[in-house]
């Protein structure tokens, strides 16, 4: 097995520093699959209980545990839902942006950074360790594992290849302003931002790419807020989403209203259409 052959390679590797940095990974790759092994075991338990009639004593039973050991297994195993974002540690991704000033630094913008957080939190309140990396303007895939990449089509190529996958719905440029596609509407959504006059709301982008044993989770606003627009509608519907889609690809739109820097509503626009 490839993660035994890690294991060994860890343990004979000569270099002490490089020794320690590989067993901090894996150790992190053993806790955060050792979480979904609780997690893939309470959903057994519900499954049994549900789809075969099982008591939970005839579970116990089975399973050669206690009734009480079954008790806490529901209770403090991770939910379903957490299986949204693969098995983990989750890389969390936003744009890099040019700057104007003399000295032409990069940055983050402020409402990916929220986005950016606000994901991280829900990462973490499943149990799912997560890491950070920038996207460049010359971007093409994403890195290796599990990914969450907030970005559109017009800050990095990895946001229009990532659409490109997508049956359903894209971005498109036309009249010199982005708008979201949905081709089995054969509607177009445009940003109340670029509106005129504008006002404080934004259209986004979901989609749910299951690839082999990982899943890259695509947010792209057509403005940063719509982003992060997106991270507060998955925060506060992830297990409703999961209920629907299960661990299928597919991709769906929100429209946010905003105020200041705060998102005050978020409503379903498109979707979510099963790939």
């Amino acid at each position: 097995m490839a993660e035994v052959d890690d294991f060994e390679a860890v343990r004979h590797d000569p270099d002490p520093i490089r020794r320690g940095r590989r067993a901090s990974t894996l150790l992190m790759q053993y806790q955060q699959r050792a979480i979904e092994l609780a997690r893939l075991r309470r959903v057994a338990i519900e499954e049994a209980h549900r789809d075969r009639g099982m008591s939970f004593t005839e579970i116990a039973k089975a399973l050669g545990v206690s009734k009480g050991r079954i008790t806490q297994i529901k209770s403090g195993a991770p939910s379903a839902e957490r299986a949204f974002f693969g098995v983990g540690p989750v890389a969390v991704g936003v744009p890099l942006r040019n700057g104007m000033d003399d000295r032409k630094r990069d940055y983050i913008d402020a409402a990916d950074a929220g986005a950016q957080g606000q994901v991280e939190a829900a990462l973490a309140a499943h149990s799912l360790a997560s890491n950070r990396f920038s996207i460049g303007t010359d971007m093409i895939e994403p890195p290796a594992g599990d990914v969450v990449v907030i970005c559109g089509p017009k800050s990095a190529p990895i946001g229009a290849n990532l659409l490109a996958s997508d049956p359903h719905l894209g971005m498109v440029r036309d009249g010199g302003r982005w708008w979201l596609e949905d081709r089995r509407a054969r509607q177009r959504y445009g940003s109340p931002a670029r509106d005129q006059p504008p006002e404080p709301g934004d259209v986004a982008y979901l989609g749910r790419h299951r690839e082999g044993d990982r899943v890259i989770v695509h947010i792209a606003g057509i403005c940063s807020f719509g982003s992060l627009g997106m991270a507060h509608y998955l925060d506060a519907n992830l297990s409703e989403l999961w209920s629907e889609m299960g661990d299928a690809s597919f991709s769906m739109a929100v429209r946010c209203r905003y105020d200041g820097v705060e998102i005050t509503s978020v409503e379903r626009l498109a979707g979510p259409y099963r790939w």
